[in-house]
């Protein structure tokens, strides 16, 4: 579980084909006690397992699916990455339950500067447009950004300038792929308040549904 509130950039070092998936070696110095192997890495939004641990960085491996559903596909040597180690217990949650689990690949349309601050507009697919409210929480490649505004399949997010500094997203353009993750609490309260794919309704009172906005109209 992450937070995604980055702790580190990242350069992909060298990427590698093997074992049907993707050798990813990643110079980085993260904050805290020295990395351990097979503790969890969120690297630009997908949650990896550290092989093995090198004086600057460390590697890590991406199966076929995980390529697959993210940007991890158009990995490269050179490439910047946003970094975050694993929520501690009893630690500071600054942005959002992050876990790593990509739901699908969004592109960024549009990018206007907004003083010093950016405003990044990105297409969604549309598995996660049920997920994507105004005010609610989507980590963009692990990244812990608030909605701003939905229209249709767009949605817009307001980069900050430390958050610019710090990231992957200040060299962002449009027509660039990013990693989206929706908020696992809109999750579970969509499903809930249209039932499983297996028919089974939600639990949720009616009164507690039209608390978080359901109209009463399927």
């Amino acid at each position: 579980m992450f937070t995604g509130i980055i702790e580190a950039l990242g350069i992909l070092r060298e990427v590698r084909r093997e074992r049907g998936g993707l050798s990813l070696s990643v110079d980085v110095r993260l904050p805290g006690e020295p990395l351990v192997i097979g503790e969890s890495v969120a690297v630009s939004g997908p949650c990896l397992t550290v092989e093995r641990v090198l004086p600057d960085g460390f590697t890590v491996f991406a199966s076929s699916e995980t390529v697959a559903r993210t940007t991890l596909s158009k990995a490269r040597a050179g490439l910047p990455v946003n970094c975050e180690r694993a929520l501690q217990v009893g630690g500071r949650l600054g942005g959002h339950f992050v876990s790593g689990h990509i739901d699908g690949v969004g592109r960024i349309r549009r990018v206007a500067p907004s003083g010093e601050a950016r405003e990044i507009t990105i297409t969604a697919p549309d598995a996660l447009l049920p997920f994507l409210v105004a005010k609610g929480s989507v980590a963009v490649d692990g990244i812990s950004l608030t909605v701003n505004e939905v229209r249709g399949a767009d949605f817009t997010v307001m980069i900050i300038p430390h958050t610019l500094s710090a990231t992957t997203l200040v060299d962002g353009g449009p027509g660039d792929d990013v990693n989206l993750e929706a908020d696992l609490i809109a999750r579970y309260v969509q499903m809930l308040a249209t039932g499983r794919k297996d028919g089974v309704r939600g639990t949720l009172s009616e009164e507690a549904l039209r608390s978080l906005g359901w109209s009463g109209k399927e």
